[in-house]
């Protein structure tokens, strides 16, 4: 058993004796509201649920085929848990143990989730994240939710609750799948609009017994969609389905996240010429404006003619669209003209050629739920690169979305790397614009490209390169990045595209564009340059909180500065004045950590230390707070000298995290007496289903090889206070 002063979490085996057993439980028999978790270790599946009936739930429970193969239950309960608290705590564990990957679920959707009540964040966000953190000590979860919430299994997970759009959306295509009028479903929308996790929804959907899918999802359209999906699973009992991913990386990394999800499997995700090997009731394409004709196919063109063959079509004349709608029943084609990016991509006119045909019913998905910088930013973007702005115009500005304009190389790549040690999943990505020379056999350098006097590579995997281990110091491309969201994208502009102002409208110059791939072929200058402006607004849009930008072309470079804030090489973290500060608002405290001794746990004011500015990536909280961290112990993350902004400990695990930390016996010679800031690690025992800690290792993190952990014992640990836990160099 877990025992938490908020919440305790005690685990049962789940079988027959379990209703007995429940007999000393208050929560149980008072008809509390509980949260639950049903799991198997040996077949890594849950199920997870709420109720405030446990004696009844789990009596039907056991009775249920699939779940009764479960063997234990835990069961979360609280004196703060009210009925929207429990429902909020479900879902949460329903969307992060879907994308912590350890067990595939068993429940059907998220069920209720999103919905406010009183001290949601204020209160229960934390509850939630110490219930987390305590399942992971048991075994029942394994990474910690910041890793989890840039996992690839959490974003694609069906286990979201869709937006109102998202829900019009799917309700459509559900519709049209049942008329028998529409063979082809075309589902236009921008980058950022949802269109995968809505596939994959629709996956899930068609393949989840009824009765493990809560409808109540759907609000007032609750009995509409009840009664369709009845009416779809009584004309596709058992739905032969296949979701076409034409780009290889991506389709990869969307095999994953399938094999993870219980009802569905990796087998489903396939690539366009696989289509061949049978026919289908449903096919889902994704990224369908990526489907290929017979152009600048490379290796591809013999395997391309093969399927062609099978099929008994004109290789000529026929493309992957036409396999498609060859080989099934109903067609869905998630499509965005504007991301086509090569010659070899289903030219438009075949795709309006479809649009107009009968059996055809063309949707529209506009909102835009990638970026923070919402619809206002891809307006923005599409209307720069169109050169559609003029200087009356207001340069892009949002609280929420960092776009950025930087004269540096240098500082662009530092500041991607920052935001990764942040935020995880910042990724620099260029244009085509140097060849891809480390990739031969018998390279000569190292590097791909120099730019002023920084030397960088080209992505060195073409499969999921953005997870993979060296991408942090590598370069991707378009081909690399299509399809994957980043927290912020490092966007380089090379000499391949330049601004003429006389006529005020972008160019391309295709002797600097090295994809061979992407140009042979083309006659017509302005098609390459729709396809380079397509590819550039495509990587603008991979940024979730931010896109930075370094322009290559001396005149393209002076367009863009018109209408983007620049990087201030000034570093925006400075001391305040005393009239200009607004404590925890615009500023937080910066701490001597010789004289600070006692301060920490207390709300400071104007006059109690100085203030530097709260970096505008970050909303204000009396939470944060800064200060000087000197030596070398710490260099591969953290610089000499560095102000560093730390956000007070209140819980949770620590390790593997940078801590600043406070303990009488430190003598760090870095910091002085009883500070030091180190990376946490932690090794634990077990007593009675009790852990604590048996060690501590304060590790250091430097490229110098003399400096020593620190490592505390088990009769040191009381004295051992974390006092914040790192966010990210200031200056």
């Amino acid at each position: 058993m877990i025992q938490n002063p908020v919440f305790t979490i005690k685990k049962f085996d789940f079988d027959s004796n379990l209703v007995s057993e429940f007999n000393n439980l208050h929560y149980v028999k008072d008809l509390w509201p509980i949260v639950y978790i049903l799991s198997d270790g040996n077949i890594n599946e849950a199920y997870v649920g709420e109720t405030t009936d446990a004696y009844a739930r789990m009596s039907s429970h056991l009775k249920n085929n699939i779940k009764s193969k479960l063997s234990a239950v835990h069961l979360i309960s609280s004196e703060k848990f009210n009925k929207s608290a429990t429902l909020d705590i479900e879902s949460n564990l329903i969307k992060y143990i879907s994308g912590d990957g350890q067990y595939k679920l068993i429940n059907g959707n998220i069920g209720l989730a999103n919905h406010n009540y009183y001290q949601k964040k204020e209160v229960y966000w934390d509850i939630f994240k110490s219930i987390w953190d305590n399942l992971r000590s048991v075994g029942i979860a394994k990474h910690p939710i910041d890793y989890i919430d840039n996992s690839d299994l959490f974003k694609y997970s069906p286990y979201k609750t869709l937006t109102s759009e998202q829900k019009s959306g799917l309700l459509v295509i559900m519709k049209n799948l049942l008329d028998n009028t529409y063979k082809n479903i075309i589902i236009e929308g921008g980058a950022g609009t949802g269109k995968t996790i809505l596939a994959i929804f629709l996956f899930k959907l068609l393949n989840t017994t009824n009765e493990d899918f809560n409808f109540e999802e759907f609000g007032d359209d609750e009995y509409e969609f009840m009664e369709i999906v009845f009416e779809l699973k009584r004309k596709y009992p058992n739905p032969k389905m296949a979701l076409v991913v034409p780009m290889s990386s991506f389709r990869t990394t969307l095999k994953k996240v399938f094999k993870n999800i219980k009802g569905l499997s990796a087998s489903m995700v396939i690539g366009p010429a696989e289509i061949v090997k049978d026919t289908f009731d449903i096919v889902i394409v994704d990224e369908s404006h990526r489907l290929r004709r017979r152009v600048n196919l490379g290796a591809y063109f013999r395997a391309f003619d093969v399927v062609c063959e099978k099929l008994n079509l004109d290789k000529n004349t026929c493309n992957e669209l036409d396999w498609v709608m060859k080989q099934s029943e109903s067609a869905v084609y998630f499509y965005d003209e504007n991301q086509s990016i090569k010659p070899s991509d289903v030219k438009k006119e075949d795709f309006d050629k479809l649009k107009i045909c009968s059996l055809t019913k063309t949707e529209y998905l506009k909102s835009q739920f990638r970026s923070k910088g919402g619809n206002n930013y891809v307006n923005y973007i599409t209307n720069l690169l169109n050169c559609k702005l003029t200087t009356a115009d207001a340069i892009f500005s949002s609280k929420e979305y960092e776009f950025i304009l930087f004269d540096s190389i240098e500082d662009l790549v530092s500041e991607i790397k920052a935001r990764d040690i942040q935020n995880g999943l910042s990724r620099l990505v260029a244009g085509y614009s140097w060849p891809w020379m480390t990739n031969k056999k018998d390279a000569k350098q190292d590097y791909d490209i120099e730019i002023e006097n920084t030397r960088l590579k080209w992505n060195s995997t073409n499969i999921d390169w953005v997870n993979s281990v060296n991408s942090r110091d590598e370069v991707g491309c378009i081909h690399t990045t299509q399809g994957y969201d980043l927290n912020y994208t490092g966007i380089i502009f090379g000499n391949e595209i330049t601004y003429d102002k006389e006529s005020n409208e972008i160019r391309v110059l295709k002797e600097n564009y090295y994809d061979v791939n992407g140009k042979q072929s083309i006659v017509n200058p302005e098609e390459l340059k729709d396809f380079i402006l397509n590819i550039y607004k495509t990587i603008m849009l991979r940024g979730i909180r931010g896109t930075y930008v370094y322009v290559c072309d001396k005149n393209l470079r002076e367009y863009f500065s018109q209408f983007m804030p620049k990087f201030k090489t000034e570093k925006e973290t400075i001391l305040l004045e005393e009239t200009e500060v607004i404590p925890y608002e615009n500023s937080i405290p910066l701490y001597d950590l010789k004289a600070a001794a006692g301060n920490f746990s207390d709300l400071q004011t104007v006059e109690d230390c100085e203030w530097i500015a709260l970096p505008k990536t970050y909303k204000p909280s009396t939470d944060l707070f800064a200060c000087k961290v000197v030596g070398e112990s710490m260099n591969r993350i953290i610089p000499n000298g560095s102000v560093c902004m730390f956000r007070k400990y209140t819980g949770g695990s620590r390790d593997g995290k940078i801590v600043l930390v406070e303990h009488t016996s430190i003598q760090d010679p870095d910091f002085g007496s009883g500070y030091t800031v180190k990376e946490y690690r932690s090794k634990k025992k077990n007593k009675d289903e009790l852990w604590s800690h048996e060690s501590i290792t304060l590790k250091s993190l430097s490229d110098d090889s003399e400096f020593q952990d620190i490592i505390l014992e088990e009769d040191e640990l009381s004295s051992l206070k974390v006092i914040g836990v790192f966010e990210c160099v200031l200056f």
